[in-house]
């Protein structure tokens, strides 16, 4: 399915639309979990190819915990900072227009810790399998 501005709400149609991208699990291989807060893993496969492919025409956004105000310092730096010099470090920041600790608003989203909403049987169903329920 291609996306075009038609597809959009009227507020998105004069800017870049912007596609949500998770960080831990998605583009960071976070196997150790939160660890020491840290940003110690190395880049989960392809994130390369396809953070290109979706920024040649949407605006990234990375949306992280790590990015809250609220953790801690590592190294006398703040989560976006950690987050923003491992993308520098693995050359992805320059498909990145911004790291934030909020939802931010988009068109798409993409997380590894998410059910897509059709109906709430549905939800229920994934629910239960994950023993949520």
């Amino acid at each position: 399915m291609t996306l075009n501005s038609n597809d959009f709400p009227p507020e998105f149609r004069s800017e870049k639309a912007v596609v949500a991208v998770d960080f831990d699990g998605v583009v960071h291989n976070d196997f150790l979990g939160y660890h020491d807060g840290s940003v110690y893993g190395p880049v989960i496969k392809d994130s390369e190819i396809y953070l290109k492919a979706i920024s040649a025409n949407y605006s990234v956004v990375i949306h992280t915990a790590k990015a809250r105000s609220d953790r801690p310092l590592i190294n006398n730096k703040d989560g976006k900072t950690l987050v923003r010099d491992w993308l520098r470090e693995h050359d992805l920041l320059q498909f990145v227009t911004e790291i934030t600790a909020v939802k931010p608003r988009a068109i798409l989203y993409i997380d590894d810790k998410a059910i897509r909403f059709q109906t709430w049987q549905k939800t229920e169903l994934e629910l239960r399998d994950l023993g949520i329920i």
